[in-house]
């Protein structure tokens, strides 16, 4: 995290753009931001227009006075290094700057996410300006992390990525003859003769859309580019750290990623970033274990290491199809489930609402009306007087889980790149249906990568492991054999890296689960099939494993058509270990009926028994052990606590078998 000796509390603030704002708001902001308790300020974000108004000539003359002024008002900064959108000038000037569209539309000056990746012009001119940034204000105490960028994402399918993506695709693959090979390229007749011949996969030439999504008619072309376009701007990323890095060696580094996204694998960037920083914009109708998910994700993907919430809205998001406010409460519960999980400051956009643009309308501590006297503003400045008496209680906190699941950005692509078996299979949600169970019967979940270690977890759950990659699955073989427990799905263990079929499914698991599967039923969003478990019926959607057992035994068999009384569920034993296959997609009582059986088995149990409308997590670090405790529930709800404890937030002390009473989105954290 932000390793500085003076931070002794939880970071509090955010995005503040004074350049935005006349100089004689600058200092009314000041008052507010101490009524507010804020503490931390993330400045510079969109200012490359500012602070390079021509090729020539740069103009830190505002920056130094704001500089100078968090100095003034002992605000932490976290100093972003304006890359996040090119000045206009640059891209009529260099025109190779601005991205092309997956129909090859080469896009004018505008919007953001708008430079190419692989521009000659930005790769030169943004750790330029980031340079120049970290050598004039390296001398300032206060800057407590760098933010490189904004939210790197989106695509480019202009012609500096496609001659890119030649060159990397020839240090990757050596020689075109073993390109065709890993792409099956004999297929259709599209066998390449020269790197030259390769062409970027879009909507001009391999894709196409179904709703909802973009598949591919060759899988290892998409998947690939789609590795590059991740990777080419990291390499964006790296060029700016290295810049200031270079120059205020002692400073972290991060920039803020955006939890589940799909078009960036971040477990490939957390290896790059000194600590991971996320944006959490949870729409009005995400339930708690969606939000804690993305929580969990963004702290698995840097080994569990605390991370920093850098942004969440005071009340109400400007993108969403429907900008509901938070009601009250909401704001507060939500930046503690941060904490809960894993984060060391509570960070939102923004300070002062903007006047004009596409968030104007995005909530602000400071709103329109420019005072103190709002709802949100009260809201806020009570959440900030809190983290003071909270002070470094929880910081550092990690959280221990017995329980994982696997989660991959390939698999995430190749999954739903395909062309079959069914529009409808949708890799984030089956996963977030297993975390889902866990979520709510508090019990802790690492959510790990397949590089990462297996021997800690008493159970191991990789869901919709489509792509089984080269070394996974030894790696569960050596898991299993030592007696850990694996659960895996339907669709998994088809293909290789290069999105390639390895034989009967599920390929290299086969040994493993103890089955083959012949066929695989996709079932229309109108219909499905059912199976038992224990003497209950549960339906079988989305799609059907018609597979055959070989070492394993059925646990369940499906019910209904011509391969009713096929296996459904299977478990198959592993060296010292165990193994389950579900064939199927099935509904959350399903899960709830396998998994009590299963944890109750490998003696995983509930952190604390409460009702599951209360969210439950436990940080640890040298001050002791702290539960975190989130009614997300608009109704009062008690409950008996089952340890002796002390509430941080009011200084209450409890007994074993004392009430706890929960406000609407109430939130305790117990010291035990």
């Amino acid at each position: 995290m932000i390793e500085q000796d003076r931070i002794k509390k939880i970071l509090f603030g955010g995005d503040y753009n004074p350049e935005q704002w006349p100089e004689e708001v600058w200092e009314e902001d000041m008052r507010l931001f101490k009524l507010a308790h804020v503490d931390t300020v993330t400045i510079n974000v969109f200012s490359w227009a500012m602070l390079q108004p021509s090729e020539e000539v740069y103009d830190f003359s505002k920056l130094d006075k704001i500089m100078e002024m968090t100095k003034k008002n002992h605000l932490n900064v976290c100093l972003a290094t304006s890359t996040g959108a090119h000045p206009a000038w640059m891209a009529r000037k260099y025109p190779d700057i601005l991205r092309a569209d997956a129909q090859g539309i080469k896009r004018q000056f505008g919007s953001r996410h708008n430079s190419c990746p692989n521009s000659k012009t930005y790769r030169c001119y943004a750790p330029k300006l980031a340079a120049k940034i970290a050598e004039r204000y390296k001398g300032y105490d206060n800057i407590v992390a760098w933010h490189i960028s904004n939210e790197f994402g989106g695509e480019c399918h202009c012609d500096n990525c496609q001659r890119a993506f030649r060159v990397w695709l020839k240090e990757k693959y050596g020689t075109i003859e073993k390109l065709n090979v890993a792409w099956n390229m004999a297929f259709w007749g599209h066998t390449l003769y020269d790197f030259e011949d390769v062409v970027l996969p879009d909507l001009r030439s391999e894709e196409f859309l179904r709703p909802g999504r973009t598949c591919s008619s060759f899988q290892g072309i998409s998947l690939d580019y789609k590795r590059f376009n991740s990777e080419s701007l990291l390499e964006c990323f790296r060029l700016e750290r290295e810049a200031v890095r270079a120059i205020t060696p002692n400073i972290p580094i991060t920039t803020n990623l955006m939890g589940a996204y799909k078009p960036l694998d971040y477990q490939k960037w957390a290896k790059e970033m000194d600590f991971i920083s996320w944006d959490n914009y949870p729409e009005y109708d995400a339930i708690a274990s969606q939000v804690a998910f993305s929580h969990d994700l963004m702290r698995g993907i840097k080994q569990g290491k605390p991370f920093a919430l850098m942004e969440q809205t005071p009340s109400v998001s400007n993108w969403h199809p429907y900008c509901a406010l938070k009601r009250p409460g909401v704001m507060r519960l939500y930046s503690y489930q941060a904490v809960a999980h894993g984060a060391d400051t509570i960070l939102f956009f923004q300070m002062r609402r903007s006047k004009g643009a596409c968030e104007k309308y995005h909530g602000a501590l400071i709103d329109h009306c420019g005072h103190e006297h709002t709802r949100v503003f009260k809201e806020m400045s009570e959440l900030g007087k809190e983290l003071d008496h909270l002070g470094s209680a929880v910081l550092g906190g990690y959280t221990q889980s017995e329980v994982a699941i696997v989660f991959d950005w390939d698999n995430w692509w190749a999954s739903e790149l395909s062309a079959g078996p069914s529009q409808n299979i949708n890799y984030l949600k089956e996963v977030q249906t297993y975390y889902h169970y866990f979520h709510s019967h508090h019990i802790p979940v690492d959510i790990i990568g397949v590089d990462d270690d297996l021997s800690q977890y008493k159970i191991v759950i990789a869901p919709l492991l489509y792509m089984c990659k080269e070394g996974f699955d030894q790696k569960l073989r050596d898991y299993i054999k030592n007696g850990g427990s694996f659960v895996t799905t339907y669709f998994s263990g088809y293909v290789d890296d290069h999105d390639l079929v390895v034989g009967a499914y599920p390929g290299h698991l086969k040994d493993l689960l103890g089955i083959w599967v012949e066929e695989i039923d996709a079932l229309p969003p109108e219909t499905s099939n059912y199976f038992d478990y224990k003497g209950q019926i549960y339906p079988a959607m989305i799609a059907c494993d018609l597979l055959h057992t070989k070492t394993a035994e059925a646990l369940s068999t499906y019910k209904q058509d011509f391969y009713a009384g096929m296996p459904a569920v299977t478990k198959n034993q592993y060296g010292d270990g165990q193994t389950y296959y579900i064939a199927t997609r099935s509904n959350d009582a399903f899960y709830e009926a396998f998994f009590d059986d299963l944890t109750k088995q490998l003696g995983i149990f509930p952190i604390i028994n409460i009702p599951r409308e209360i969210e439950a997590t436990i940080r640890q670090n040298k001050n002791g052990n702290f539960l975190f405790l989130l009614n997300h529930s608009r109704e009062t709800l008690k409950c008996e606590i089952d340890r002796v404890g002390k509430e941080l937030l009011t200084n209450q002390s409890y007994q074993k078998g004392d009430t706890l009473t929960f406000l609407p989105y109430d939130v305790k954290i117990i010291k035990f």
